[in-house]
């Protein structure tokens, strides 16, 4: 059993906000283009999901390597499951307009980085974004989840993508108050 997985079947989900996070509410509620296709990976129990479907994206996908939280969310929105993908990120071939980033980056190995930005990338249309969080507190080899800095992230995503908006999130939920930075990537 994965290493995912396993967290999900024993219940060790501490990341699990039980709902979608303000800073990503607040960016969706902007969209005005509700066709869209959206992709949301690593997205675990995929309350963002929820919130795009229920606000009129119909053309959202979700990604997981981990089975458990597909099948909760395909309790939820059974009408969804085609859009629900248990498979590694890292082997999808598709393309989309909208990347949401929320807890995925920082659950990786950080030596996945540099993979990370290369095939999110390649998962955008032209003039296509990725946006979300991603936590701004001191890298370490203890995770996930793995911190890191926004010199770090402007180094790492600069050749593939314009920033947009790379700042301190002012509205992150309290545990993580302080510790993310929301950002708005272009892919070039």
């Amino acid at each position: 059993m994965n290493y995912w997985e396993e967290r999900y079947q024993k219940g060790e989900t501490g990341w699990d906000a039980g709902k979608i996070t303000t800073p990503l509410k607040d960016y969706i509620d902007q969209l005005t283009d509700k066709n869209l296709k959206i992709l949301i990976p690593g997205a675990g129990n995929g309350y963002e999901f929820d919130y795009l479907i229920e606000n009129g994206f119909q053309n959202v996908y979700v990604i997981d390597i981990a089975e458990t939280p597909l099948q909760n969310i395909k309790q939820r929105k059974p009408e969804f499951a085609s859009h629900l993908l248990h498979a590694d990120f890292f082997t999808l071939e598709a393309t989309f307009d909208l990347i949401i980033e929320q807890t995925f980056f920082c659950a990786l190995p950080p030596e996945l980085r540099p993979q990370y930005v290369k095939k999110m990338a390649s998962l955008l249309n032209p003039k296509g974004k990725l946006a979300g969080l991603l936590f701004d507190f001191p890298l370490t080899a203890e995770g996930p989840p793995f911190g890191g800095s926004k010199t770090e992230y402007i180094n790492l995503f600069s050749e593939k993508f314009n920033i947009k908006k790379l700042d301190k999130a002012y509205n992150s939920i309290k545990p993580r108050e302080n510790k993310e930075l929301f950002f708005i990537f272009e892919v070039k």
